[in-house]
């Protein structure tokens, strides 16, 4: 019954003026609005599906196979369909978005809504304001049951929730006048932990930062002091990996880009350096500007090999967690307009399948 009034509720989309004009809507993944999902295909309009709590990107946009039926595109309204039928979109997406579409766990008249507690409808929207994909007259419709408008006490708001304009059950169209919606992302209400957890809140968070915008965490202080603990750590992993030979003194090492085609063979071969790849980097992007974003993220490699003819650098870390971390850190990073390709290096994926098939 639930699901049935659900759909019933998304119906009422095909009675909005807004829906009609809608050329790109964004719509989240969750079951309930499985049948708005639907509609909108049918319609041919573009779909936006967030990704899952933002692990690897913003949005999936679907596209349904030529000819699709409606069968076909209820399967791609589907979370199967969502996977299959879909490709990502970045923050370099351009995307304009003319519709949101979101669930509630309770609504008021009034336009002010209750989520899962989770907090991304309200962080996917404060990303498409700072990403320009939305404008704050962008209508935003929740479809819910009627049991679930109710009262809600204003206090019970932040300036970061998401309201809503309509209101859309199996029984009738509310229309709030709601004018209140998030002003892009307020950074001083992310944590650290939120930005290690979403790949491309750490783009957009270095993005802004470089464009000379408060990007204070709530967290700062305590950043700050892993900040510092990581720079004593790399400092002693560079002061382990010196080498005699080397021209530079300790405290340059890490600094310098290695130009060449090839990785180190002696660090290769030590059996302790591994090593990242980043590729689709920018022709646009200098050395200084990816060095820049690895201190910002953390990230500072013993040694940077840069190759950029080919588009691409390879990083060597001390050892397999400060790797692993890197490649986390990493993910969603877009430089110059390109989104990097961020992956263990080929010989560090076979020496790691070699230690999986000695393992069984």
């Amino acid at each position: 019954m639930v699901l049935k009034g659900a759909s019933h509720a998304a119906t009422r989309l095909l009675g909005l003026q807004e829906f009609k004009a809608a050329k790109t809507v964004k719509i989240n993944p969750d079951t309930p609005q499985k049948n708005a999902r639907f509609l909108m295909l049918v319609a041919r309009k573009t779909l936006l599906v967030p990704m899952p709590c933002l692990r690897s990107g913003l949005f999936n946009k679907i596209v349904p196979p030529l000819g699709a039926t409606k069968e076909i595109l209820r399967i791609c309204a589907m979370s199967q369909g969502i996977k299959e039928y879909s490709v990502p979109v970045g923050l370099e997406g351009k995307a304009q978005v003319d519709l949101v579409v979101v669930g509630s766990v309770a609504v008021s008249e009034k336009g002010w809504r209750i989520g899962k507690g989770e907090g991304y409808a309200d962080m996917e929207h404060a990303m498409m304001v700072s990403m320009g994909a939305v404008q704050e007259d962008t209508p935003v419709v929740t479809t819910v049951l009627d049991r679930q408008v109710v009262d809600i006490a204003e206090e019970l708001l932040g300036d970061h929730d998401l309201t809503v304009d309509y209101i859309l059950t199996p029984t009738r169209t509310v229309k709030t006048n709601c004018k209140q919606q998030p002003q892009g992302i307020i950074w001083h209400k992310v944590t650290s932990e939120m930005l290690g957890k979403i790949p491309i809140l750490r783009s957009l968070h270095y993005k802004e930062k470089r464009a000379g915008k408060d990007v204070t965490l709530q967290d700062a202080h305590s950043d700050l002091a892993n900040t510092k603990k990581t720079a004593t750590l790399n400092q002693r992993a560079m002061a382990e990996n010196i080498r005699p030979q080397a021209a530079m003194g300790s405290a340059e090492i890490g600094k310098h880009c290695v130009e060449g085609d090839s990785l180190n063979p002696r660090l290769e071969g030590s059996g302790r350096i591994t090593t990242v790849y980043l590729g689709n980097i920018s022709p646009s992007v200098r050395v200084s500007e990816l060095k820049c974003a690895l201190r910002e993220f953390h990230v500072t490699p013993l040694r940077l090999n840069w190759q950029g003819a080919q588009h691409r650098a390879f990083l060597d870390y001390k050892d397999k967690p400060t790797t692993e971390s890197a490649v986390s850190s990493l993910k969603g990073l877009s430089l110059g307009g390109y989104p990097l390709r961020v992956e263990l290096a080929k010989t560090q994926r076979s020496k790691r399948q070699v230690e999986i098939n000695s393992q069984k």
